[in-house]
């Protein structure tokens, strides 16, 4: 083996470490219970085919800078830094609830970098980058759409898109009050020049494609919704893509569904071995909410929810639990290394400012949150 190869596997394992570690755990836990036709039954393949179709759309967007495009539009009305930091600080919370954290995050933050570099506010990147990822975080946490993990816990629990609401609204406003009074306690209201402005101009092509994904955005949440099977919405927007700009198939997080296949593959097997099983069960049950927010400050809450899932009922708990675990530590949730990438991308990056700046603010917004679901719970 060359070096050259070593590298390429220290990248992708440094890389996918996620991945990595769920491969592990199922691949361990075939030992214990062999191969059968019951390792199908473990896969919730409605969750993964929804998942697959809606980054299938988001990449189209993406490719196509809609998202971008609306950010600028936005941020172009406003003439203070602090009112270019409430609008980015919006675009992350509230398009998060429909486009996904992943997705805000990567198409906002980059975005922010440049903004504040025209406007001559480098000295603001670190906490408006960890204010967007936070927004983005908490703001996905409102809707099935909003992250896998939610996705899949919301399949489960088979609620209604309202229920879901209904349950993560009172820790969604609690969330955008909470980063309105950070974006006014950090940012003072400095007048800011106009920005670069980019042309838009598209080609009949590229307009036909944005009204198609649209379409398959919409044939998504109707599947989301349980007004479309599953298997029917899935192939429809494949075969659009396939027809329209198959390019866009490279951009999915295929490894994304692979962690999720691992860990169903994982759970299953602990489920069919009673000791253990038992164990968890006693462990988890009643304890939704902590476990999941524990766990998932060491392996993110995506894991996190499809562990304590395959040991517990109260799937609402795990949903808030799972939700509010993003907050913590850096991998707490996976959405929030992408804003930490794109940091480390720009010039001067003080790496360690950014890990304690990051981790002070999501702490006492997970302190104040933890406070706020005892006052819930008790109303």
């Amino acid at each position: 083996m060359n070096i050259l190869t070593i590298e390429k596997i220290k990248s992708f394992l440094k890389r996918e470490t996620v991945l990595c570690a769920a491969f592990l755990l199922a691949l361990v836990s075939c030992f214990f219970v062999l191969p059968d036709k019951e390792y199908f039954g473990y896969i919730d393949y409605r969750t993964l085919a929804i998942l697959l179709s809606l980054m299938i759309v988001m990449a189209g967007f993406q490719r196509l800078s809609v998202f971008r495009q609306i950010g600028e539009m936005l941020v172009s009305k406003m003439n203070t830094v602090r009112g270019v930091v409430l609008v980015l600080l919006f675009l992350c919370f509230f398009s998060s609830m429909l486009i996904t954290n992943d997705v805000a995050l990567i198409t906002f933050v980059p975005f922010t970098i440049v903004t504040l570099s025209l406007a001559k506010r480098k000295d603001l990147f670190i906490i408006v980058i960890v204010l967007e990822t936070v927004a983005a975080n908490l703001g996905s946490m409102l809707t099935p759409l909003g992250n896998p993990q939610n996705l899949y816990l919301y399949s489960l629990s088979e609620m209604s898109v309202l229920s879901f609401i209904r349950l993560m609204l009172p820790y969604s406003i609690i969330s955008l009050i909470l980063i309105v009074l950070c974006a006014f306690i950090f940012v003072k209201k400095a007048a800011v020049g106009s920005g670069e402005k980019n042309d838009y101009e598209r080609t009949k092509r590229q307009k036909l494609l944005i009204v198609l994904y649209i379409l398959c955005f919409m044939l998504s949440v109707s599947v989301v919704a349980h007004f479309l099977d599953y298997r029917i919405g899935l192939l429809l927007v494949l075969a659009v893509v396939i027809i329209t700009d198959r390019k866009v198939l490279r951009k999915p997080d295929y490894s994304l569904l692979m962690t999720f296949i691992f860990l169903f593959i994982f759970i299953g097997n602990m489920k069919r071995i009673p000791a253990l099983s038992d164990a968890l069960y006693k462990i988890i049950q009643g304890n939704e909410v902590y476990v999941s927010v524990i766990l998932s400050q060491f392996i993110s809450n995506v894991p996190a929810a499809i562990l304590c899932s395959g040991f517990t009922e109260d799937i609402k708990s795990l949903i808030v639990g799972t939700n509010l675990g993003g907050l913590g530590t850096l991998i707490a949730s996976m959405a929030s290394l992408i804003s930490f990438k794109q940091y480390c991308y720009t010039n001067d990056a003080d790496k360690k400012k950014y890990v304690l700046v990051f981790t002070i603010v999501n702490v006492l917004f997970l302190a104040i949150l933890l406070i706020s679901l005892k006052i819930i719970s008790i109303i």
